[in-house]
């Protein structure tokens, strides 16, 4: 892949984290998106994205193409993976943010239809080549990935928060609760569906789910396999949300205080993902963040001996965000094997 060409990049799924993908994409002169895959009609899709778009008017459809002072992508009505001709855009990497097809089968269908490399916005429905959460095991990605995870959002999160505590504490267990916005696979209204909580209407209901990332924990981070439970409060609002973090410590004399000093450390480690709020923030305040983790610092608090309790905020943008830092990831790593060769 030549240095000096930006990376030609896919995206199915134009929802709210696709819009976000795409925004961040024009915002950025390596990144070229050349083809949107969605059912939905381009008028309406265009219409979306500037509702939500911190700089709307960059934005303009031209038949079924949207177009920008420097890009040019087309959009494309399409349903399912295996529908996609990406071949035919010559593109680099997909992005499926549609949140759906998480299975090996879909990723397969994406790369037999053209894509070299497939990245998805949630975690995996079973085993792929890797999860990648760049600033903690971005150095294990192997130019030979096909099927590729950037976790979630509140994984993206814990992973985090949990790296740069565990590199000056010892963390014996935990437990995370994320208090989430709820999502667009849930019911505006009662409505049967496959689960019984889920079934009930999310705009009236605080509704408790469970959490996969505790299950994918260890891919990322090995000395947390099986240590931390994770679990959902899916709750009435649209944007926006907490994770609250109990920790136990092997030690005793680790103070709130302590916890904070090494979140302040860490933010400056990682100054693209993490940040600490020392104000007395709510859900709505972190809406438009590109950080991962917003660690609040008033939230810290310690309980007993070995526990410590701690807040963090994030919402999905921060998340589009990593997304891209993957794909820069393995453009990096097709460079350096194109340059070996």
């Amino acid at each position: 892949m030549d240095g000096s060409k930006p990376i030609r990049l896919g995206i199915m799924g134009f929802g709210q984290t696709g819009r976000q993908i795409y925004e961040l994409a024009c915002a950025s002169s390596d990144i070229a998106v050349l083809a949107v895959a969605d059912v939905g009609r381009p008028d309406i899709l265009h219409y979306l994205l500037q509702s939500e778009a911190k700089d709307p008017g960059q934005f303009r459809l031209e038949g079924n193409f949207l177009t920008t002072d420097r890009q040019r992508t087309r959009l494309m009505s399409i349903d399912t993976p295996g529908e996609m001709p990406w071949d035919i855009f010559d593109i680099d990497m997909v992005i499926d943010a549609t949140g759906i097809y998480g299975s090996e089968l879909d990723m397969r269908s994406h790369l037999d239809g053209g894509a070299p490399r497939v990245l998805i916005r949630t975690l995996p429905d079973d085993n792929i080549d890797r999860i990648v959460i760049p600033e903690i095991n971005g150095g294990s990605a192997d130019v030979r990935d096909r099927m590729i995870s950037a976790g979630s959002p509140t994984t993206t999160a814990l992973c985090l928060l949990l790296h740069i505590l565990s590199e000056h504490f010892v963390i014996e267990c935990g437990s995370m609760t994320t208090v989430h916005a709820y999502t667009s696979d849930q019911a505006l209204q009662d409505y049967a569906g496959s689960d019984y909580r889920r079934s009930r209407s999310a705009p009236k209901n605080i509704i408790p789910n469970g959490h996969d990332a505790g299950r994918w924990l260890g891919h990322v981070l090995p000395s947390f396999a099986g240590k931390i439970h994770t679990s959902t409060l899916n709750v009435p609002v649209q944007e926006g949300c907490l994770l609250d973090t109990t920790l136990v410590l092997d030690s005793t004399a680790v103070t709130a205080d302590e916890i904070n000093e090494v979140m302040r450390t860490g933010a400056k480690q990682f100054p693209s993902s993490v940040s600490v709020v020392e104000d007395p923030i709510v859900s709505s305040d972190v809406l438009g963040s590109d950080y991962s983790l917003l660690f609040d610092a008033k939230g810290t608090l310690k309980a007993g001996d070995h526990f410590i309790k701690t807040l963090g905020w994030y919402e999905t943008r921060g998340h589009a965000a990593r997304l891209l830092d993957v794909v820069r990831l393995y453009a990096d790593l097709d460079r350096k094997l194109e340059a070996e060769s």
